[in-house]
C-alpha cells in the first residue's frame, strides 16, 4: 500500500473526525454531471473530427467543412442529449414503479418482505442477534425499507439523477468538445493566412482534447489516468484515420459532380 504524504494524511484524519463526518453526512450525498459531460465530450470531439477529417481527406472547400462542422455539432449533440434525457427518464420512471410495488408488497405481505430484508444483510455477515436488530431497525421506517429495497434488491443508485440536467450537460460536453477541432477553419475564415495548414492545427487540438477527456475519464474506471488518456486518442485516431480515408477514396466523386 502506498504511504501518504503526512500533510494528505493530516487531512484525511481531519475529514474524519465525528465532527466532520456528522456534518458530511447531514448534507447529504450530490449529484455529479461529470460522467455525462465527459461522455458527451468523447463522442462529440469524434465525430466533429471525423467531419474534419473526412472533407480534408476529400480536399472539399474549408467552409463546406465548417458548414458541416457545425451541423453536425448542433443536429448530433443534439441527438446525444435528447438520447441520455431519454435514457435517464426512463430510469427515472422505471424506479418510480418499482418503488410503488415494493410499497405494495410491504402493506400487503409484510413478513416476506421482512424475510428479503433478513437474507440481504445475512448475505453481507449479519447473524443471530444482529440480524435480527438490523431488520428490526430499517423494517421499522416504510421509507427506509423501501429504499434500502430499491438499492438492495434491485440495483437501483441512491441518488436520483435529473434527467434534463444529465441531457442538458452531455450536451454542452458535446458542443464543447466537439468546436475545438474546428476552431482552427474558423479562424482561417476570419483571417486568411494568418494560420497556415489549419489541418495541422486542428490535429494538434483534436489530440489534446481527446488526451484531456481521456485522462477525466480515468475518474470513473479503474484505469491509470494517462492510460484512459492514450486510449481515447488512439480511438480518436483510428475514427479520424478512417473518415480522412474514406474522404480520399471519395474525392473523384466529389470532383466529378
Amino acid at each position: 500500500m502506498a504511504h501518504l504524504p503526512d500533510e494528505h494524511l493530516a487531512e484525511l484524519v481531519a475529514n474524519h473526525t465525528k465532527e466532520a463526518v456528522q456534518a458530511r453526512l447531514a448534507a447529504g450525498p450530490s449529484a455529479s454531471y461529470l460522467r455525462d459531460f465527459i461522455f458527451g465530450a468523447i463522442d462529440g470531439t469524434v465525430t466533429t473530427f471525423a467531419v474534419v477529417s473526412s472533407v480534408s481527406g476529400a480536399g472539399l472547400a474549408a467552409s463546406v467543412l465548417i458548414i458541416l462542422g457545425v451541423a453536425n455539432l448542433v443536429a448530433d449533440g443534439f441527438s446525444m442529449g435528447i438520447g441520455n434525457f431519454l435514457g435517464s427518464r426512463a430510469e427515472q420512471q422505471q424506479r418510480r414503479s418499482t418503488r410503488l410495488e415494493e410499497e405494495h408488497h410491504v402493506r400487503n405481505v409484510p413478513e416476506g418482505e421482512k424475510e428479503e430484508i433478513r437474507q440481504i444483510f445475512a448475505n453481507k455477515g449479519f447473524a443471530g442477534d444482529d440480524l435480527e436488530r438490523v431488520v428490526e431497525v430499517i423494517t421499522s421506517d416504510q421509507d427506509r425499507w423501501v429504499a434500502v429495497m430499491l438499492q438492495e434488491e434491485h440495483g437501483f443508485p441512491a441518488i436520483e439523477v435529473p434527467p434534463s440536467r444529465a441531457g442538458l450537460a452531455t450536451y454542452l460536453g458535446f458542443m464543447v468538445a466537439g468546436l475545438m477541432p474546428l476552431l482552427p477553419f474558423i479562424y482561417q475564415a476570419y483571417a486568411p493566412g494568418d494560420l497556415p495548414q489549419p489541418f495541422f492545427w486542428s490535429i494538434a487540438v483534436a489530440g489534446l482534447v481527446f488526451f484531456t477527456i481521456g485522462g477525466l475519464k480515468s475518474f470513473f474506471v479503474e484505469q491509470v489516468w494517462y492510460w484512459a488518456g492514450l486510449e481515447v486518442l488512439a480511438i480518436g485516431g483510428v475514427a479520424a484515420g478512417l473518415a480522412y480515408l474514406v474522404g480520399a477514396l471519395l474525392k473523384g466523386v466529389a470532383d466529378s459532380v
